[in-house]
């Protein structure tokens, strides 16, 4: 007869079966999704997402801009007959801009066509990352500072045939004027080689500005020029450029294409900057946008006061 094993009646010690246990004087570290320039957006390019997003965009989006935004569309005579990815360039003034430049551009680029977005601002939470890249074709871009993903990412993307949408201002402007623009278009631009096509935008900032609490439907005009061929040129000199260029097509729109050309050659620093930027004017279209007061305003200690001393 066998002699029966004693039966094991006490594990003494619990790994490997489960995780060791960390000691309490270290911090035990989590995981973290990856979000800004980390975030990958990979999956918003496969192709049922981009037939979805393709018919959102053309049954739900280019409808509901037309409604509020009631565009006019000047210049697409000058991309018509372009072939290959491009760089679209504009001033950036609204919320409305991407809807409503995606669904304005040509068909062969809307379809097939990212947007540089702010990765501290579209990017920081797991829900706005999925909902921007999924239903804008968004990508993470770093605003502030040089970022090397992120310039990989767009370079490689225009290599592979896509177009970028960027506002090279870097964000919204806060009082309905233009800003200067920074350098990362031209740097995309020359590194991968690609034309950059300039286009001017009206109208957004007061339908929906930056400090707006509702949306004003109204008018805007969209104003595309000729692109620009990055070969040959340097960062700074391709940024004052592509500035420049933009601020012609403001000048069609006010005045017409001649005076708009002659403006350019008797300005050589030609900006949708104005040169009264920080003055008593700039202040006044600031503050015309700036958030309610909950408390009733003072007047100003310059304007005297009605009480005898």
């Amino acid at each position: 007869m066998s002699k029966e094993l004693p039966k094991i009646t006490k594990v003494l010690s619990e790994f490997p079966f489960r995780r060791a246990k960390v000691p309490g004087t270290l911090p035990v570290e989590r995981y973290k999704d990856p979000l800004g320039t980390s975030f990958d957006t990979e999956w918003a390019r496969k192709y049922p997402i981009r037939l979805l997003r393709a018919l959102l965009l053309d049954n739900l989006l280019r409808p509901a801009t037309k409604l509020i935004a009631s565009p006019e569309v000047y210049g697409l005579d000058r991309v018509n007959d372009l072939k290959g990815p491009l760089i679209f360039a504009s001033n950036h003034a609204s919320h409305l801009d991407t809807p409503l430049l995606l669904c304005n551009l040509p068909e062969r680029f809307r379809h097939r066509c990212v947007v540089a977005a702010g990765a501290d601002y579209f990017f920081d939470r797991r829900w706005k990352s999925y909902l921007w890249s999924g239903l804008l074709g968004a990508i993470p871009i770093e605003r502030n500072r040089v970022n090397r993903r992120s310039a990989e990412l767009s370079t490689e993307l225009i290599r592979k045939g896509w177009s970028l949408l960027i506002f090279p201002e870097g964000g919204r402007t806060q009082d309905g004027l233009g800003q200067s623009f920074k350098g990362g278009v031209a740097q995309l631009a020359l590194k991968s080689g690609t034309p950059v096509v300039p286009i001017y935008l009206e109208g957004t900032f007061e339908i929906l500005g930056k400090n707006s609490e509702r949306i004003r439907p109204g008018k805007t005009r969209i104003v595309f020029g000729s692109p620009i061929d990055p070969t040959d040129k340097d960062a700074r000199n391709l940024t004052k450029e592509i500035e420049a260029a933009v601020a012609v097509l403001s000048r069609e729109v006010h005045d017409n294409y001649w005076d708009a050309q002659l403006a350019r050659y008797q300005d050589e620093h030609l900006s949708l900057t104005p040169k009264d930027r920080g003055s008593w004017i700039a202040e006044w279209n600031r503050s015309a946008q700036a958030p309610k007061r909950h408390t009733s305003p003072k007047w100003p200690r310059y304007f005297g006061s009605s009480k005898k001393t």
